[in-house]
């Protein structure tokens, strides 16, 4: 019996390693194909449109910068808030701006620009995608010979690119600038002062550092969105679940991905 019971655990460790692998590889194929289009696609007669371009960076972009601002601002307080309280035991308050300096650039607004994104967007892609497939637009696409990739998948990964940095860029200045008030208004260092502090010490790297993330994450969003969404099948409620699982899998690879660059930058 217990080795019956051990039989079936490693055949099903070996079914989710079976399937982790084919969705990494239907991911990278996914982007593969996403970049010939937005290359290439012209030259073979099947140009990504512009109008769904700009519309997938409405919906990833400019409509996700309310949320992106107010989280931002509010994470840029609470870390304000934090170092201060840390900082005081040393009697080192006023230095907390070079640890908002060093942090919010390269961790924080691009991680929590990301995780916002994901569960917008990657969610929001998942469900059209595993939406069409159900409904059978996908296959009505390939018999028009219209391909799926071009019409769906490479304007919302364009999109995603376009629109992160940007939303980072964005998410940087509310985190710094809300930050900026509160020290301010509890420890009296006015803004010039403060601007004078974080300029000199965010450098090009740290910039460069934080967009990069974001580029990375866009990536990461927008293939695991499509491809959970291309493997719907079923009825509405895999579609849930199916959304569900995208949410989850882009922020634990937005988590793990960012640990790496942590790591080796």
């Amino acid at each position: 019996m217990q080795s019956s019971d051990m039989v079936d655990a490693i055949s099903r460790i070996g079914s989710k390693l079976t399937g982790f692998i084919t969705g990494i590889g239907f991911a990278s194929k996914t982007i593969a194909g996403a970049a010939s289009i937005v290359i290439f696609g012209r030259k073979r007669s099947q140009p990504m449109r512009l109008r769904h371009l700009i519309s997938e960076i409405n919906i990833a972009g400019v409509q996700a910068l309310p949320v992106v601002v107010l989280m931002s601002a509010m994470i840029g307080v609470m870390l304000a808030i934090q170092g201060i309280y840390s900082l005081r035991v040393f009697g080192a308050e006023t230095q907390v701006t070079f640890g908002l300096a060093l942090s919010i650039p390269r961790e924080f607004a691009p991680l929590i620009t990301g995780i916002l994104v994901a569960g917008r967007s990657g969610s929001q892609l998942t469900s059209r995608v595993g939406s069409m497939r159900l409904n059978g637009e996908i296959d009505a696409l390939t018999v028009m010979g219209i391909s799926p990739t071009r019409f769906v998948v490479a304007p919302s990964l364009l999109g995603l690119i376009i629109s992160l940095p940007i939303l980072v860029a964005v998410a940087n200045l509310a985190a710094f600038g809300a930050a900026g008030l509160y020290i301010d208004a509890t420890l009296g260092i006015g803004p010039q002062a403060y601007w004078a502090d974080i300029l000199s010490i965010v450098t090009m790297t740290d910039l460069y550092h934080s967009f990069g993330k974001s580029v990375i994450f866009a990536i990461l969003i927008g293939a695991v969105g499509v491809s959970i969404g291309m493997g719907v099948s079923g009825g509405a409620d895999v579609l849930g679940k199916a959304t569900t699982s995208s949410v989850v899998t882009c922020i634990a690879s937005i988590i793990a991905a960012d640990a790496i660059f942590a790591l080796v930058a």
